[in-house]
């Protein structure tokens, strides 16, 4: 069995009369890619803010690699890699000197710095620009140099919050290549993300999180499986009357919710009075995370 490297148990967190994490408990163990999956407010950052040593906690406990993560900050945070939603990229100065700067401000020497920039520049695909100004840069490229600078100081532990959020579909998916290429490497990585797709591509396991609670936990597929079943059956309405199709789900007794313009039934048949009504289609397709968040809140899990 690997080595439990984050522990977090019982974990509360206040502000004023909000309990942003209301008493969360899980594990991470060492090489695991574990995410944190919700919508904005649900707790996700507040927890990644603890876990990397920067606030104070209210209840319970939080360890990495054995270190009180709220006692001392300090020594945890010279184990991470910690990348934020905002960048934080000094606009003032190249590529690669952002790089030696963190990199000395960490605790390297000068040359130790400029050696490792040039191997992450190198590992993200980035030694063209290293000469160039940050602002020059795609955004894709900046959220990809705030990971690479993350890396300066050879950290074990990795904390990502929400690493691809307003990123087009290509920067995404390079982003999600060097993700994998740290697991591989052995990486202990922790992310947040609303995105369901993201979390089911990138993590070993993950909690899925909204109002400061963790309502499941476990790997994506088995999450699925326990808590949306095999398939979702959807009614699109296209020329029908609504009312007349929900009269007809409420006669025959078929339990649904409305998202957007469509009626997601719970179960897996259409009662025979709705499939044969005029400007209605039937699809049947393979449920997602996104019908986990949905059969557990209520509610579409979507950026907020």
């Amino acid at each position: 069995m690997s080595e439990v490297v984050i522990d977090v148990a019982g974990l509360v967190k206040c502000f004023g009369e909000l309990r942003a994490i209301d008493g969360i408990s899980f594990q991470v163990e060492g090489g695991e890619t574990f995410g944190l999956l919700g919508p904005n407010g649900a707790g996700k950052t507040t927890t990644m803010r603890v876990l990397s040593g920067l606030s104070p906690i209210d209840g319970g406990s939080v360890s990495v690699a054995g270190i009180d993560a709220v006692r001392d900050g300090r020594a945890v945070r010279s184990l991470l890699g910690v990348v934020t939603q905002h960048d934080g990229l000094d606009e003032e100065v190249s590529v690669r000197q952002n790089l030696e700067l963190f990199g000395f401000l960490a605790g390297l020497s000068r040359r130790r710095a400029a050696e490792r920039s040039v191997e992450v520049l190198r590992f993200f695909g980035l030694s063209a620009r290293a000469d160039d100004a940050v602002d020059d840069l795609s955004g894709g490229m900046k959220r990809r140099l705030a990971i690479a600078r993350s890396l300066m100081v050879e950290p074990s532990v990795v904390i990502l919050d929400e690493p691809t959020t307003g990123l087009d579909p290509h920067s995404r998916n390079r982003v999600w290549e060097e993700i994998a290429q740290l697991k591989a490497a052995g990486v202990t990585i922790v992310m947040s993300t609303h995105y369901m797709d993201e979390a089911a591509t990138l993590c070993d396991r993950l909690a899925i999180m909204d109002h400061g609670r963790i309502l499941a936990l476990g790997a994506p597929p088995a999450l699925v499986e326990e808590h949306a079943g095999v398939a979702v059956t959807e009614l699109r309405i296209e020329g029908a009357s609504r009312e007349q199709v929900r009269a007809r789900l409420s006669e025959a007794g078929c339990g649904w919710r409305e998202v957007g313009a469509v009626f997601r039934l719970e179960g897996e048949k259409a009662p025979d009075s709705v499939r044969g009504l005029p400007g209605v289609r039937l699809d049947l397709r393979p449920p997602t995370l996104e019908d986990v968040f949905l059969n557990l809140t209520g509610r579409e899990l979507r950026e907020e």
